[in-house]
């Protein structure tokens, strides 16, 4: 059976810039997420980054890839429209989309979206209790009722995006404030799924109840192999005599 094919895209920035960034993720948050990725034997991860050609996005690229996992916060501004363009178009043909953190309002999650993304924030390092609030669905998969990370980021209502199709995890913060913090929806052929936690300066991708959720988020977003098109937004002949 062949592996799927992941592809973890970040900016790369920070862990270059700022040194307590890098001395948590010496080789990028992308590097961590891709390993813990590739530890499971149907899953092959590759890195991609804004630095590189056409942003590591190319057409060969994404031909070949069945989910794109995205990471971003200081640059999104940087990222060229027309390839953001070429990104819409593979999710909605059935690539899968994995939206972390601050890549909330990324360009390509606000295109999906149709709306602003924004919601309020706080970095004070404190607690996070993730609920599983949909049991029942496959991303949560092996993991308890609840789990905490000791330091990150808040961020609070209210999140504008469309109401989901799923809400997998709701979080609470120390301060008091509650998220929506796993959210999954479809455009065309593609499943999109918005994970929260994963600020650049806390160890969060390392939690194993972290890589847990991503590795199920992979394999739910999988394309699914059908023969339905999706419509050209062309004139049409009737299927019956008018």
């Amino acid at each position: 059976m062949a592996k799927l094919r992941v592809l973890v895209w970040n900016e790369f920035r920070h862990e270059k810039k700022n040194p307590k960034v890098k001395k948590v993720y010496p080789k990028g948050m992308h590097d961590v997420i891709a390993k813990a990725l590739n530890k499971d034997k149907g899953i092959k991860a590759t890195l991609a980054a804004l630095d590189d050609f056409e942003h590591g996005l190319t057409e060969e690229v994404l031909k070949n890839t069945d989910v794109l996992i995205w990471w971003a916060h200081g640059a999104h501004k940087e990222v060229k429209d027309e390839i953001v363009d070429r990104v819409q178009k593979y999710v909605l043909q059935g690539m899968g989309l994995i939206v972390l953190h601050s890549g909330h309002f990324s360009k390509i999650f606000r295109k999906m979206m149709g709306t602003s993304c924004i919601l309020t924030w706080r970095e004070a390092g404190e607690k996070e209790r993730l609920w599983v609030t949909q049991p029942g669905h496959p991303i949560a998969e092996g993991l308890p009722e609840y789990f905490e990370l000791k330091h990150e980021e808040m961020y609070g209502e209210f999140f504008d995006v469309p109401h989901p199709e799923a809400l997998v995890f709701t979080s609470w913060f120390k301060g008091g404030e509650v998220f929506r913090s796993g959210l999954c929806y479809t455009r065309g052929k593609g499943k999109i799924f918005y994970f929260r936690p994963g600020h650049e300066t806390h160890p969060t991708y390392y939690d194993k109840n972290i890589q847990q959720v991503l590795k199920n988020a992979v394999k739910w977003a999988a394309p699914v192999k059908n023969s339905a098109k999706i419509p050209e937004g062309v004139s049409v002949k009737p299927i019956e005599k008018i």
